[in-house]
């Protein structure tokens, strides 16, 4: 563990003071997917390498993340990576298919399957660290996000075998099975804490724990089969002292239970207003959000418009007991979206 007393010490980033109920100089303001194929200079890199290559070459990760802090001025970076990549650590046979997405080549659908999930080598992941050293080093003022996806959007593209619409197979395992469904994910459990370690080994500033397909849960599911085996990642590094958050999509209805997981930051997407949030997570964590991302491919006068108000939605969601708001999307930026429209937002949240 890096001690909290030799960490990088930022007291003036704007996005560390907001997730932890500090007030900032300026709105910060970061986007979820903010390193990608919106940007003509990512596409460039990219195609001369797999999503794969790329998420275990040192160099390619670091220039990667750096591309939209140069470009955007954001507040913070996220390291460059996927979800799936810490699978890879553990021995599974997972690829990244274009337009497709995460592909498993044996899906995880027995007992025996499970037990054949390794534990997360850190040596396999050694990349990764590696990267968030050049970035720390690289960053300077600039915070960087670690991040990882969470046990049950890891073990949904396992039982799936890759990307689904409704879940089916995953679900009825969590219902019918459900002595090997936390067996599996504890064993997830386990690989994304130790894939998050690395990464705050390393150096990063904060986490986020991308909850993707949670949405898809009743609350009382939820609390029962997912909410214990999030809880004990953000338990088990709390030690670290770093701002945490945790995100999904469709995840209106679980905004409380998300909260009470132990992260200092809920992220909340474009269908629930802040304020809403604020009156649904505890008072005390700050809240992460929430424009559409397609509102940026709406012509300009309607951007404006709409972050405007989630500012102003921002300010009444601490008015009503949120610890502070990060401006961010409501999920990731889009691969059409103008790259100078992002730029021109930035510029203008900071303005607010």
């Amino acid at each position: 563990m890096v001690p909290v007393s030799t960490r990088r010490h930022l007291p003036e980033a704007p996005y560390l003071a907001a997730a932890t109920g500090r007030k900032p100089a300026q709105i910060p303001v970061w986007f979820m997917r903010q390193a990608g194929r919106s940007l003509p200079e990512y596409r460039a890199l990219r195609a001369k390498n797999t999503m794969m290559q790329a998420c275990f070459d040192p160099e390619l990760i670091c220039e990667i993340t750096l591309q939209p802090i140069r470009r955007h001025g954001v507040d913070a970076a996220i390291l460059f990576s996927d979800i799936v990549v810490p699978l890879r650590g553990a021995g599974v046979d997972v690829d990244i298919v274009p337009d497709v997405g995460p592909v498993i080549a044996s899906p995880v659908r027995t007992a025996a399957d499970v037990a054949a999930i390794r534990a997360l080598d850190p040596q396999r992941v050694a990349a990764v660290g590696e990267a968030v050293g050049l970035l720390v080093d690289a960053l300077g003022e600039v915070p960087l996000i670690g991040f990882a996806g969470a046990p049950f959007t890891l073990a949904s593209y396992l039982v799936e075998g890759g990307p689904s619409k409704n879940h089916e197979r995953t679900k009825a395992m969590m219902l019918a099975d459900p002595t090997t469904w936390h067996s599996l994910m504890e064993t997830l459990a386990g690989v994304t804490l130790e894939f998050l370690r690395v990464q705050l080994d390393a150096g990063v500033d904060a986490i986020q724990l991308f909850d993707s397909w949670a949405g898809t849960l009743s609350l009382a599911d939820y609390r029962t089969h997912v909410l214990p085996h999030s809880a004990r990642v953000f338990a088990a590094l709390a030690d670290y002292g770093v701002p945490m958050t945790h995100f999904g999509v469709g995840t209106a209805e679980l905004l409380g239970a998300m909260g009470q997981a132990g992260a200092s930051v809920v992220g909340v997407d474009w269908r629930t207003s802040l304020a809403d949030a604020a009156a649904r997570v505890e008072p005390g964590k700050a809240l992460q959000g929430n424009l559409d991302p397609v509102v940026l491919l709406a012509g300009w006068p309607v951007v404006e418009q709409a972050a405007r108000a989630v500012v102003d939605d921002g300010r009444r969601a601490v008015d009503a007991g949120a610890a502070g708001h990060i401006f961010n999307l409501g999920h990731g930026v889009l691969p059409a979206t103008d790259p100078g429209v992002l730029t021109d937002l930035v510029a203008l949240v900071h303005s607010l």
